[in-house]
């Protein structure tokens, strides 16, 4: 048994890539044969993911020996190596189409999730700015909110919950985007743009898109890392500032 450890642990990375494509495909065959594709196996994924990083400890399932290599594929450079690849196969002629509504529902979609957020602190009776700041930019995106934080110097509590509300958001945009796409009418480059300006989530816009339209996926995925560089961008600086003007 010591010796599997080992093995696993000095080819951690591998292991790691066995792993999460293990869960992958239990997921989707969870979400084809018994939800008949109507919750799709990413939000799945996602779920059991969140599910067995509860029983590990600081690093989740990276904490225990054999899992090292998780820390490896989950850390910010393979991270955000995958957030740029989500916009591979983009036609720039469909993204200048778009034009300064994009811009316009990057702005909109991140004041809007930052105002829900931070509303959403001082129900939970986190008033002072610096914490309304952090968990509203959360709200953004679960890479804005602990930027943000570490920016404000927010403790570790309000970070850890700014992570969670984006993570929360990020499962909610990959359940109900299937079931809204037809409604919204996302069905062309243009609107799949306006979306992932609107809504922010990046992993969440990606994993939904597929269950809607994978050729969406490039266009959404696109506006939505922007929405990641905007809220980096105005959270911890323009909007801290009227947060402190008013609060």
């Amino acid at each position: 048994m010591e010796d599997l450890i080992k093995l696993l642990d000095k080819n951690g990375l591998v292991f790691a890539f066995l792993l999460v494509g293990a869960v992958m495909s239990v997921s989707y065959f969870i979400a084809k044969r018994l939800t008949n594709n109507k919750v799709p196996g990413a939000a799945i994924a996602i779920t059991f993911g969140l599910i067995i990083a509860y029983f590990g400890k600081e690093k989740g399932i990276a904490s225990v020996p054999a899992f090292s290599g998780v820390a490896i594929l989950g850390g910010s450079m393979l991270r955000d190596f995958s957030i740029v690849s989500t916009a591979l196969g983009a036609s720039f002629t469909e993204i200048k189409k778009t034009g300064w509504v994009g811009f316009f529902c990057l702005l909109v979609g991140t004041v809007v999730a930052f105002v829900v957020g931070g509303s959403i602190a001082y129900i939970m009776g986190y008033t002072d700015a610096k914490s309304m700041t952090t968990i509203g930019a959360g709200a953004c995106t679960f890479i804005v909110g602990p930027v943000t934080g570490a920016a404000v110097g927010a403790s570790s509590e309000v970070i850890a919950i700014s992570i969670a509300i984006g993570v929360i958001k990020s499962v909610f945009v990959t359940i109900l985007t299937p079931f809204v796409a037809k409604r919204l009418g996302i069905d062309n480059p243009q609107s799949a743009m306006i979306f992932g300006g609107l809504v922010g989530s990046t992993s969440g816009v990606s994993a939904g898109l597929v269950a809607t339209d994978p050729k969406l996926v490039p266009y959404g995925a696109l506006t939505a890392t922007f929405h990641t560089a905007m809220g980096c961008l105005i959270c911890p600086s323009i909007l801290y500032y009227f947060v402190q003007l008013i609060f």
